[in-house]
């Protein structure tokens, strides 16, 4: 009972942590009215050049596939999420393929406080919606969205892949 106190207990901890740090980090709308345009301009380029480094010349060829997806997915959680307590236990912390629908594929991952982080990755655009569950509160929020090309590796040239 104490284990299932603290388990719940340390994951609001880290819920609330990232709530926070979330507010904290959102300016005020007018300045991102200003500066949208030109980030725009800047993520698009940037976009095309990830594209293109990952074999992908022309934009209308830019169909994600299950195996982009995970591997995008993947990505984002080892760079933001701590995964130190899976050092010792590999299977408290996993990322691993959901459900897939006409539009977009899930990928899943597990953290070691036994919360889901449902990933639902764009299968035409990349675009990655992020939805937290945790089973054990019977809470589920939909907590942002990020570009997957963004954390997909890029290719080696003469790489045999």
């Amino acid at each position: 009972m104490k284990k299932g106190i603290v388990i719940s207990s340390a994951f609001l901890l880290l819920f609330f942590c990232s709530c926070s740090k979330s507010k904290t980090d959102v300016q005020s709308t007018d300045l991102q009215t200003e500066t949208q345009d030109s980030l725009s301009a800047t993520h698009d380029s940037k976009k095309d050049s990830v594209t293109e480094s990952v074999g992908i010349t022309n934009p209308s060829e830019r169909k994600i596939t299950p195996e982009m997806a995970y591997e995008g997915v993947n990505n984002y959680c080892h760079s933001e999420y701590d995964w130190s307590a899976a050092e010792k236990d590999s299977t408290i912390m996993y990322v691993t393929m959901g459900e897939e629908t006409a539009s977009e594929y899930e990928v899943i991952f597990r953290s070691y406080t036994g919360a889901f982080v449902h990933f639902y990755v764009g299968k035409t655009n990349g675009t990655t919606r992020k939805v937290e569950v945790v089973p054990s509160l019977d809470v589920e929020n939909e907590v942002g969205t990020f570009d997957l090309f963004d954390y997909l590796k890029k290719k080696q040239p003469g790489a045999g892949q």
